[in-house]
């Protein structure tokens, strides 16, 4: 059975997906121009 809260598990897996969401947020700008906010709608 796994551990809930801080492990080493769900600490590992969330800073890969935090990188993959930052990469992506870069790709959006670079590709669009436009900053995630703008893409978005917020600004």
């Amino acid at each position: 059975m796994q551990k809930l809260g801080f492990n080493n598990n769900a600490e590992m897996l969330n800073g890969r997906l935090a990188m993959l969401g930052f990469v992506a947020a870069l790709l959006t700008e670079a590709l669009t121009g436009k900053g995630v906010l703008h893409f978005l709608g917020v600004l």
